[in-house]
């Protein structure tokens, strides 16, 4: 089989129409389905071929997270990056900011996300995303190391999923929201975990509700 000089095969094409295909209607494909339309039964030589193709720079990838990849070159209008702009805890609300890290300010990382994965409408500008720390939000299938997107908003309707921030514990945390008669309820999914009270004299922001999750490939193999 005649080869580039950067040693590509017709396997690796293939792999790569494949990619380009899956990338322009949604979300990445697993190893599995890459080898199901490629032929290639082993999923270690499609890990074989994704390497080659991750160190030609065809393609990146993000180890920490399922299906974090994307083509190299133009821009997939597809896709679009979420700046990830910190911590929130899913526990115990946490000081912010974190050695090293911020909060609701300036870029510090971001995450590409397929656009038909967002509410129909949804354009992305008034997007932004956070890592999870903590267990407490585990029923609704959050968990540690998770990355959740979330839509900029200062109001939120009881039972949504939502970042609260606390200026005068300069504290943060991720919780049902419910406004309650004589304050607010911040309520975890996690049966072991008692819900977080405050009086209405309370400053209590809202600053973003969830609307996607992005699983940890750790956190879903443990």
């Amino acid at each position: 089989m005649v080869r580039t000089s950067k040693g590509m095969t017709a396997r690796h094409r293939k792999i790569l129409e494949y990619l380009n295909e899956r990338l322009a209607i949604g979300y990445p494909p697993s190893i599995r389905e890459i080898g199901e339309a490629t032929d290639i039964s082993s999923t270690s030589v499609v890990t074989y071929y994704l390497k080659q193709l991750e160190d030609w720079g065809h393609i990146h990838r993000d180890a920490k997270f399922s299906r974090a990849l994307r083509l190299s070159g133009p821009t997939n209008p597809s896709l679009f990056k979420i700046p990830i702009l910190g911590p929130i805890a899913a526990g115990e609300p946490i000081m912010v900011p974190a050695p090293g890290e911020t909060y609701i300010g300036d870029e510090i990382d971001g995450v590409d996300v397929a656009r038909s994965l967002l509410p129909v409408g949804e354009k992305g500008t008034d997007l932004f995303a956070l890592k999870v720390k903590g267990d407490s939000m585990i029923d609704a299938m959050v968990n540690d190391g998770d990355i959740v997107i979330l839509k900029r908003t200062e109001q939120a309707r009881n039972g949504e999923m939502v970042a609260i921030w606390l200026p005068e514990k300069e504290e943060t945390t991720l919780k049902y929201f419910f406004k309650e008669k004589d304050g607010y309820r911040l309520q975890p999914a996690n049966p072991t975990m008692q819900p977080f009270k405050y009086d209405k004299t309370v400053a209590l922001e809202i600053k973003g509700k969830v609307i996607l999750v992005i699983r940890n490939v750790s956190t879903t193999a443990a």
